[in-house]
């Protein structure tokens, strides 16, 4: 018995339906990852406070870690190199406040000592950061 040698071609359709789902599964989590990313820069846990203000001028953020650790943004900087660039940056321009960040765990002298060299290079106007508490 011999069979015809007669091939077709089926052609079919893509299903666009899982594509779709797929798309929008992908779009609906980086929307949601995308939310949650934090202020850049060092990870503080900062102590809470009931009466808590908001500061909107020349601001200079300095971070100070649990271990110690001084930071002038996110840039490690010595008790010497942050004094320069205090100085420097007073007498470019007035009104800057300082706002020290500093962790839970801190020690307190090691505030003090950055507080201390915020006033040496001539800058009165010092914050301490902290988390407003959450009223429940």
């Amino acid at each position: 018995m011999r069979f015809p040698k007669r091939y077709e071609i089926f052609k079919g359709q893509t299903n666009m339906a899982p594509l779709i789902d797929v798309i929008l599964q992908l779009l609906v989590y980086f929307m949601l990852t995308s939310s949650f990313i934090m202020q850049p820069g060092i990870k503080i846990n900062l102590p809470t406070a009931i009466s808590t203000d908001s500061i909107e001028k020349n601001e200079v953020f300095i971070s100070v870690s649990a271990e110690g650790i001084i930071f002038l943004g996110e840039k490690q900087v010595s008790p010497q190199q942050l004094e320069q660039f205090l100085r420097k940056f007073n007498e470019t321009s007035k009104n800057i406040i300082i706002i020290i960040k500093g962790d839970v765990k801190t020690p307190h002298g090691k505030i003090v000592s950055v507080m201390d060299i915020a006033r040496v290079a001539g800058i009165s106007k010092i914050a301490i950061a902290t988390m407003p508490v959450s009223e429940q």
